[in-house]
């Protein structure tokens, strides 16, 4: 496979950059990385940049879109062709899409979200990524000079840090967008510090659970396993019984983990894309014409209030 000349990558979410860092190495041949902060430089340097490079941090009321202007002033647009030979590479965030849209305008330059796959060889550059809601995956070839993808997260294996390795570091002057966008005013709210994209066992909940007191049955479990809890949209966004980080699905999270155990979760196409990257699936649901059954790998027709209590029983032992 062939590689891009350049690579330039972003993120306003440091746990990102050893994904976008794995991505960067696998298509591009010189990879220039971007950090808010010289605090951030000891922590990105054993990625594997060429070159790093340190944005002037911005006011708590400042937003990440402001830096536009700043990074076109530093990345040198290539002649135009037929196919792009520098690759801006950011996290799939709602910061990340709102800059990549603000670039694309900028740098004249193809704009491709949420991609999952990138393939770049002598037949051009072509991003994979997931439209109508997940239902599909669309596959984009880019023409442009330069390409601006949104990393999915999961969609690469994070690279590992290497200690020794060193690169050299630049301060970059920060360009005052002629308009600058402001937030006046910021209202904390409670996060959760869980990754799922990173965990090797992920314990997922569905409608099947009647009640939110009866999430700490499924805590136990977790924790019996040795898993993280996620869940499905409904149990996030509609009944807001969990935090919104632990959506799995189409605007969610994409899982990689080494096991997957769905307990109550009916299998819609639009939470199975988030989940069907686990390398097992196994499906617990009342229901035995339950959709999940297609894609589990072991599954079991049984109410979760009996089979719960009973594996924890087990698995305690």
């Amino acid at each position: 496979m062939s590689k891009l000349t350049n690579v330039w990558v972003f993120s306003d979410n440091l746990v990102r950059y050893a994904e976008l860092l794995a991505g960067a190495r696998q298509w591009g041949e010189q990879v220039n990385v971007l950090v808010q902060g010289a605090e951030a430089v000891p922590a990105i340097k054993p990625l594997g940049a060429d070159v790093l490079y340190v944005l002037a941090e911005q006011s708590a009321l400042q937003r990440v879109e402001n830096y536009a202007e700043t990074l076109v002033s530093l990345i040198e647009k290539p002649a135009a062709q037929h196919s792009p030979v520098t690759l801006i590479l950011m996290s799939a965030t709602k910061c990340g899409k709102a800059l990549a849209a603000r670039l694309g305008v900028l740098l004249d330059a193809a704009v491709v979200n949420d991609v999952t796959s990138l393939s770049v060889n002598d037949e051009g550059t072509c991003a994979e990524h997931r439209m109508y809601g997940g239902l599909a995956f669309g596959r984009e070839k880019i023409i442009t000079p330069i390409a601006i993808v949104t990393l999915a997260p999961g969609a690469v294996e994070p690279i590992a840090a290497n200690p020794s390795h060193d690169c050299a570091v630049y301060q970059a002057n920060y360009v005052t967008p002629r308009q600058e966008i402001l937030c006046k005013e910021r209202r904390s709210k409670s996060l959760s510090s869980v990754d799922l994209s990173k965990a090797k066992r992920v314990v997922g909940i569905g409608r099947g659970l009647v009640s939110q007191a009866d999430l700490s049955m499924v805590q136990e479990l977790a924790t019996v396993i040795g898993a993280e809890v996620g869940c499905s949209r409904p149990i996030a966004e509609g009944e807001h019984w969990m935090e919104r980080e632990r959506y799995i699905g189409v605007s969610g999270v994409l899982l990689k983990s080494d096991l997957y155990l769905t307990l109550g979760i009916s299998g819609q196409i639009q939470h199975m894309v988030g989940g069907n990257g686990a390398k097992t699936i196994v499906a617990i649901n009342k229901d035995k014409n339950a959709p999940i059954f297609k894609y589990a790998d072991y599954g079991l027709v049984g109410d979760i209030y009996k089979v719960v209590p009973a594996l924890i029983e087990q698995l305690s032992r």
